[in-house]
Formats: structure tokens, C-alpha cells, sequence
């Protein structure tokens, strides 16, 4: 078994804290939509879990970890009532926010790929996986309040190549029986470098070669 990259109490430790942060995203668009206690709540859950729970419905692994696991599925309420209370405070250090965020879509995409293929699914499919379980959350995140998911728009830097790149390394690793806790953690921070470089230049993916029109409404 390869999925368990980390002892017990280290996966899940690192787990919890990716959900929370990945919560607290889910939990600040629905401030900006204006939502209720109950929208910022609902937006953290589908947040901070849905990327996992599409996973494990994906690969059979039911009921899903968030459900059998008490933890996972009150942190994404514990980071819903912290931006109720302080979403101001928390828009401030956003820059903090994006960071541990890049830190939770590399540990994702490779624990992630790593269980998909534990669940007997080839390396195609587990990469495919591993990249839906870091990416996951913030589509129906998006989806739910009425947002073109930040990963389709050509104006926002690139998230989803971090995670495939995370990805499509530790299949590499998994084929060459050299996945372990170094190597892992080593594919999950080639995933975080790459989205802070994005953040800090401004890296989007090309659009459409020899695009026609320019209007402000098709960009």
C-alpha cells in the first residue's frame, strides 16, 4: 500500500489542516456573495471536503473518510465560524492563506494519486484522480455560488498544473517503486513552488492559438 505515505497521526494531521485552509477559501467567497451562516458553512464543507469525497465515491472507498471521521467533517465548521467572526482579519493575511493553500493542493494531489492507485486504477486514472482530489473542492465551491470555476478562467493563475504536476511525479515514483514519505513530500512541494511562482508572476495557461476577437466579454 502506497496511500499511507506518512505515519497515522502525521497524515492525518496534515489532512486536517489542508481541509481547514482549503474551509477557510470555501468560507471567504460566500462573505463576498453575501451569504448567511449557513451559505459560508456549506461553502466551507464543499470546500474543504469535496475534492476527497469525489475521490473515494470514484474509486469505491465508501462511505468516504469526511463521513467516518468526525475530524474531517467539523474543521471545514470550525474554519466557517473563524471567517463569520473574522473574515476581515483573515482577507488581510490572504497572502498566508494562498500559501498554505499551495501547501494543501500538492499534499492532496499526492495522497490523492497515491490512493487511487491503491484502489487498482491504472497511472492515467490515478493521476486524474489525484488532480480532482486537490482541485475538487474549489470547482463545487465555485459551482455553488454561481462562479465560473477559478481553474477554467484564463485570468487567474494556474492551479491545476501544480496539482497534475505533483501527480503525474508520483505516478512516475509509484512505477519505479520509489514512492516513500521524502519522495512524496518532494512531489508536494514541486506543486507548491509552482503555484507560488504563479502567484508571483502571474502565470496563466495559453488560450487558444491565433485567437480571433479581443472583446472584454470574451476574455
Amino acid at each position: 500500500m502506497t496511500s499511507q505515505l506518512f505515519s497515522h497521526d502525521v497524515q492525518h494531521t496534515l489532512d486536517i489542516a489542508g481541509i481547514f485552509v482549503f474551509a477557510l477559501s470555501g468560507g471567504l467567497l460566500a462573505v463576498r456573495k453575501n451569504l448567511d451562516i449557513f451559505g459560508i458553512a456549506m461553502l466551507a464543507e464543499a470546500t474543504g471536503l469535496g475534492g476527497g469525497v469525489l475521490r473515494d465515491l470514484i474509486i469505491g472507498a465508501v462511505p468516504p473518510a469526511a463521513f467516518t471521521d468526525i475530524g474531517y467533517f467539523i474543521t471545514p465548521l470550525a474554519a466557517a465560524v473563524v471567517v463569520f467572526f473574522l473574515h476581515p482579519e483573515v482577507e488581510r493575511i490572504n497572502w498566508t492563506v494562498q500559501s498554505l493553500d499551495a501547501l494543501g493542493l500538492g499534499l492532496f494531489a499526492v495522497t490523492g494519486t497515491a490512493k487511487a492507485h491503491d484502489y487498482g486504477l491504472g497511472a492515467v486514472a490515478s493521476v486524474a484522480l489525484g488532480v480532482a482530489t486537490a482541485v475538487g473542492g474549489g470547482v463545487i465551491r465555485d459551482v455553488l455560488a454561481n462562479e465560473v470555476p477559478s481553474l477554467l478562467r484564463w485570468d487567474r493563475e494556474i492551479y491545476a498544473v501544480p496539482a497534475l504536476a505533483a501527480a503525474i511525479l508520483v505516478a512516475v515514483l509509484i512505477a519505479a517503486h520509489a514512492l516513500g514519505p521524502v519522495t512524496g513530500t518532494g512531489a508536494a512541494l514541486v506543486a507548491f513552488a509552482l503555484r507560488m511562482l504563479a502567484l508571483r508572476y502571474g502565470w496563466r495557461a495559453p488560450r487558444a492559438w491565433h485567437r480571433i476577437g479581443s472583446r472584454t466579454s470574451e476574455e
